[in-house]
């Protein structure tokens, strides 16, 4: 997964696979989600996306698995 914000055009776009998009649904007057050919989102575009995001404050949360650190540190745990 990818985001990308275009500071020029206050756009952001996430992109959730590679997949080819078929056919783009407005959600909203700002909200787009591109669709592959079963339905799947590929990517979601956001206009105006200071005004209607908290950007500056993305953060990406991993839950249900270990985080990288702590699966090392088991790791190495496990190695002794």
């Amino acid at each position: 997964m990818k985001v990308t914000y275009f500071h020029d055009t206050d756009t952001a776009l996430i992109e959730f696979s590679t997949r080819n998009a078929v056919e783009t649904k407005e959600i909203s007057e700002n909200i787009y989600i591109d669709v592959d050919a079963s339905g799947n989102p590929v990517s979601m575009t956001i206009e105006h996306a200071e005004q209607n995001t908290d950007l500056p404050n993305l953060s990406y949360v991993p839950t249900g698995y270990a985080a990288p650190n702590q699966l090392l540190e088991e790791q190495a745990e496990n190695r002794q």
